[in-house]
């Protein structure tokens, strides 16, 4: 089962059912926590808390965070390294991702003439894979936990 990144979680849920019931507290309608967890449920669209509760994950967790350790290939050539940013698109799908490689990578597709880069910017979707391909059809970054 997969989740996209606007899936609530458990977490999210159960503080919005917090907040709906400090909020009716406040305005004289108290209601008992466990009604503003089935108020909440339903307006997710889940049936009662029960559903909601076996169907969404307990913590949605980021693919990519900053500082972690990586690896993969660019433009076909492997590399470790590092994230220093992430920045999720407007699609929810899709990072720009910001990646120093420990050790500079050559892109020239032959040897006769070196380019080489250390940090590079790239998008990938939630698996790590570009979008984006070379002539030959491979992806033009893959990125992985190292």
């Amino acid at each position: 089962m997969s989740f996209s990144l606007d899936t609530p979680s458990v977490q999210t849920l159960k503080a919005e059912a917090r907040a709906l019931r400090e909020d009716r507290a406040r305005s004289g309608h108290p209601l008992s926590h466990s009604a503003a967890l089935e108020a909440v449920a339903h307006a997710h669209g889940y049936r009662d808390w029960n559903t909601a509760r076996a169907a969404l994950p307990e913590r949605i967790s980021p693919p990519f965070q900053v500082g972690q350790r990586v690896r993969g290939t660019y433009l076909s050539q492997p590399y470790k390294g590092m994230l220093l940013g992430v920045q999720v698109m407007s699609d929810m799908q899709h990072y720009q991702l910001t990646i120093l490689f420990d050790e500079p990578v050559n892109v020239t597709p032959n040897f006769m003439f070196a380019a080489h880069r250390q940090r590079v910017i790239g998008t990938v979707d939630i698996r790590g894979v570009s979008p984006a391909v070379r002539g030959d059809g491979t992806p033009q970054l893959v990125v992985e936990r190292a």
